[in-house]
């Protein structure tokens, strides 16, 4: 038999002494049967040996053309076998099989397991054909440590570039392919959005000179820093002087400066909008930071709400956000900011699911739209952010700066606009229109995300 062939399916069949005829007729119909079957070459049978007790022994052998053959005949005639010496003789004949290859990786060392490590199936090469996972089982270098790391940044045919560069520069591309089956090729879409909007976050509230601040030379010296601080000073006495008198002739309503009584004109003026009583009214003192709570008209609000949102545990929040300036409030609102644009997602597919209703399309789909734009939109952020680093730092002119993050920004919408074309396949009319509404819901369901994630910021604040 020719060494170069595929895999070599072997049978071996026990026989009882009575079945010895009716088994060779059937051994040679399934002989002739075989030389007909698409993927199969050379074939051969051994005849029985003239010995033992428990029934004479028949080998067969057959040739496969290669792996892809093997494949499809173990499925199709092979599994057909069994089935066909089942019905035919019962418990007369039994049968074993194995699987006989050459070894066609010389770079697999004879001491290395046959098996995958991972999850046991036979090896026949560097790499499972089941989980993928390598056949080596040996300590890697720092180099290859690196490689596995970095390879999808630095390989320019890697799954990352082929899907960066649709996603930028071809809207929609991503979605239709992912929708007609061309996956293999790119990174899985959320994954993708997970890692684009991590490098976002950073790139965004990330600023070296602020945060590596030791490490850059300071702006001015501490003369010239204390003559800006002079500056402001009396830059802020000047507006307060300039504020009282306003109070004094009753041109503003406000709380005038210490030395003044405030005018008794003022009583007649109507209350500032601040002041209104209409549920809570919070005020900050602006020299010492305290907070006084005056709550009214709450008697309409639900139970749960006024047991909760008490004017008591509303102080201790103030207190406690403005303690620090606002810092640590900031930074729970930062954390809620993600988790907020992943409950946008959704909502902006349900969108799509309404506008397009006769699309035929499921839910799952204008997710996955929805998730390819998202993408997309911390993409261009991220570049208008280094753009804008990198041209402060090369001193590129303010001019151009400006005008190609405006351009970057235009496109933005352009974008949108041409994804819902490609992907949906609508005229340019009808899809301006829903266009339109889509970002009219984008607009609102942004503000209801961040008001949530404002209120959950809130929450967060122990009290």
């Amino acid at each position: 038999m020719s060494a170069a062939a595929g895999p070599l399916y072997e049978l071996t069949f026990r026989v009882d002494p009575d079945g010895t005829d009716d088994f060779r007729r059937w051994i040679s119909q399934l002989t002739e049967q075989a030389r007909r079957e698409e993927g199969l070459g050379e074939a051969r049978v051994f005849e029985p040996p003239d010995d033992t007790d428990a029934g004479e022994a028949w080998t067969c052998q057959w040739q496969c053309l290669d792996e892809s053959a093997f494949d499809k005949l173990q499925d199709g005639f092979f599994a057909g076998i069994n089935v066909a010496l089942e019905q035919q003789f019962g418990n007369a004949v039994s049968m074993s099989s194995r699987v006989l290859r050459e070894e066609q990786s010389p770079q697999l060392p004879s001491v290395e397991n046959p098996d995958c490590l991972n999850c046991g199936t036979r090896l026949r090469g560097q790499y499972c054909g089941i989980c993928g996972q390598r056949a080596r089982n040996r300590l890697i270098s720092l180099w290859e440590l690196i490689s596995d790391a970095f390879g999808d940044l630095l390989e320019v045919d890697s799954r990352l570039w082929r899907t960066l560069i649709p996603l930028f520069a071809k809207p929609g591309q991503l979605t239709r392919d992912y929708l007609e089956g061309r996956r293999a090729r790119y990174m899985p879409p959320f994954r993708m959005y997970l890692v684009l909007s991590l490098v976002f976050f950073v790139v965004a509230f990330f600023d070296p000179q602020e945060d590596l601040g030791l490490f850059f030379e300071p702006e001015s010296t501490p003369e010239e820093q204390a003559g800006k601080a002079e500056k402001a000073a009396q830059a802020d006495q000047a507006r307060k002087e300039v504020l009282d008198e306003l109070a004094a002739e009753g041109i503003i309503v406000g709380k005038s400066s210490p030395e003044r009584d405030p005018p008794a004109a003022d009583a007649a003026l109507p209350p500032a909008p601040d002041e209104i009583d209409s549920g809570f009214n919070i005020q900050i003192d602006d020299d010492t930071g305290a907070c006084n709570i005056e709550a009214d008209n709450l008697e309409d609000l639900p139970e749960w709400f006024k047991r909760r949102f008490t004017p008591e545990r509303m102080k201790q929040v103030c207190e406690r956000v403005t303690a620090d300036g606002g810092k640590s409030f900031a930074k729970l609102l930062l954390d809620n900011i993600p988790v907020a644009l992943i409950v946008l997602l959704p909502l902006m597919a349900l969108v799509l699911k309404v506008l397009y209703p006769l699309s035929r399309r499921y839910f799952v789909e204008h997710l996955l739209f929805v998730v390819h734009y998202h993408a997309f939109f911390f993409l261009i952020l991220v570049v208008q952010i280094l753009f804008a680093r990198i041209a402060g730092f090369v001193h590129i002119p303010g001019t151009i700066s400006t005008l190609a993050i405006v351009a970057a920004s235009l496109y933005i919408p352009v974008y949108l606009y041409k994804a819902m074309r490609h992907v949906y396949g609508q005229g340019r009319f009808l899809t301006l229109l829903k266009f339109l509404a889509l970002v009219v819901a984008y607009n609102f369901g942004t503000a209801l995300t961040m008001l949530g994630a404002l209120f959950f910021a809130l929450a967060s604040v122990s009290v």
